[in-house]
């Protein structure tokens, strides 16, 4: 009897086989882009030395600034909320491991049950006797208490592919925090050179304004000696005028940056420690780019679609096992009796079971066939996007490499046309002096020379940023 069942059930499992393999949909497996270059510009270089692999506390040499960072990485709002999605991801493996091993419990319940006389189960307990001269009571009450367990055997690694998804995805919420760290550093050094640099345009602003009160002086005196007129004294008026409101526009952009800082350290407004030295000798920080190849290692966001792309291969692979036939076991162990008093009348009251369900979907797959085609949708997505984020990490090393070598060519001119700009304040005030020259050309000369100097700061400031944006995009913060 027993060689006959097993014999079904080998039939069973062929004839489930069969018709569930024939028609199982085949994944769609996208190409991937073109390899990544082998060089970030035209010449071709073997130097691997990579600036990311600096720590972030030995690339910025300014005290104040690590100072800040270390707070912002305390206190973030969203590099915390970024820390519970890895909490998250992290009890989504153990929901899957559990799914991987049997589910036990205990099961203690109570009950009554009155059927009909005139039925085949009244008919039988009214003709048995539960001991010898002991009816069947009516109506039969029902006590058990027992344990169970379900288990499904994970005979096409549906279970163990789910579970490495949900690992990878936890690496990749782990790479996804690190790219938040990475970005949020380079925020705050860029807020921070923003706050030197208004700084010193402030400067150079009140150091304007003392020029052109001075002038404005020498104006007003001429005019009483008659060497000039009131349509001087009003020009250089409105340009002192001009000057000082210029001067609160910057106040008001420092208080907006001193903000932005402390929102991105998590706390109240309040005073940005800082060096207000002289902030065009300040010097960008040295950065070796290394191979293009080395943006799959460094570059949280890569490896982050990495993972993805990863996690999203072994959910077609799920996703295809679901067309298989599945096997459940499920087992009880107790005590049952109609009354409490027989619950330990051994072996009388004893229950067990033990069942093993073989179940495949033969007809009607739409709602599987559906989740598949959604599973490789999803999967082709995450290589193009693995794609797109090798693609976008390598345009933006090439554009600040080349940022900073533009910016050093423009700033030695703009040095260069400052000076020549300062000299001729002085020039001109000698001849405005001496009467050789009028109002206009010596209003003109410290506007110009005003100009030139806001401008000097300003691409300073953006050289600065540039070495921390490459450091960032090649990768470097997190570490």
């Amino acid at each position: 009897m027993y060689k006959i069942k097993l014999y079904q059930f080998s039939i069973a499992l062929g004839l489930c086989l069969a018709v569930a393999g024939c028609k199982t949909p085949a994944a769609e497996i996208a190409t991937a882009s073109a390899p990544v270059p082998e060089a970030f510009g035209a010449v071709k270089s073997g130097d691997t030395s990579n600036t990311s692999s600096l720590k972030w506390k030995e690339f910025f040499k300014d005290q104040n600034l690590v100072e800040l960072i270390d707070v912002a990485l305390k206190n973030n709002q969203e590099l915390n909320m970024t820390l519970q999605e890895i909490e998250i991801a992290k009890n989504d493996i153990r929901v899957r491991k559990g799914a991987l091993l049997p589910s036990v419990g205990v099961r203690a319940g109570a009950g009554v049950e009155k059927v009909g006389r005139y039925t085949s189960q009244g008919a039988g307990d009214a003709t048995t006797e539960i001991k010898p001269g002991i009816e069947t009571p009516d109506p039969l009450g029902d006590f058990t208490i027992a344990a169970y367990a379900n288990w499904e055997v994970d005979i096409w690694k549906k279970l163990r592919n789910s579970k490495k998804a949900a690992v990878n995805r936890y690496l990749a919420t782990i790479e996804g925090k690190n790219f938040v760290v990475t970005n949020l550093i380079a925020e705050i050094a860029d807020s921070y050179y923003e706050l030197l640099a208004l700084d010193s345009q402030l400067d150079i602003v009140k150091q304007t304004i003392a020029l052109q009160s001075n002038a404005l002086e020498i104006v007003k005196i001429q005019k009483q000696a008659a060497r000039a007129t009131e349509l001087g004294v009003q020009k250089f008026q409105a340009e002192v005028l001009t000057s000082k409101s210029l001067e609160f526009d910057i106040l008001q952009r420092i208080k907006e940056n001193e903000n932005k800082i402390n929102f991105l350290l998590g706390r109240y407004p309040q005073d940005i420690k800082r060096d207000k030295t002289n902030f065009t000798d300040l010097l960008p920080a040295v950065v070796n780019s290394g191979i293009p190849s080395q943006l799959l290692l460094n570059r949280p966001d890569v490896k982050q679609a990495e993972l993805e792309l990863v996690a999203a291969k072994l959910d077609v692979k799920v996703a295809r096992a679901e067309f298989y036939p599945s096997l459940d076991i499920s087992a009880a162990f107790g005590v049952q009796a109609f009354k409490p008093s027989y619950l330990f009348t051994f072996p009388e009251s004893l229950l067990y079971s033990l069942a093993g369900d073989l179940a495949a979907p033969l007809i009607n797959r739409n709602a599987i066939k559906a989740e598949f085609s959604s599973a490789n949708a999803r999967q082709l997505q995450a290589l193009y996007n693995y794609d797109k984020t090798i693609l976008n990490a390598y345009l933006e090393v090439s554009t600040q490499l080349s940022k900073i070598e533009n910016l050093q060519k423009g700033y030695d001119l703009k040095s260069q046309q400052v000076e020549a700009l300062n000299k001729s304040i002085d020039v001109s005030n000698d001849l405005f002096k001496s009467a050789r020259v009028d109002y206009f050309e010596v209003l003109m000369t410290q506007r110009d020379a005003l100009e030139a100097k806001l401008e000097l700061v300003d691409t300073k400031k953006e050289q600065l940023n540039a070495a921390v944006h490459v450091y960032r995009d090649l990768g470097g913060g997190w570490r």
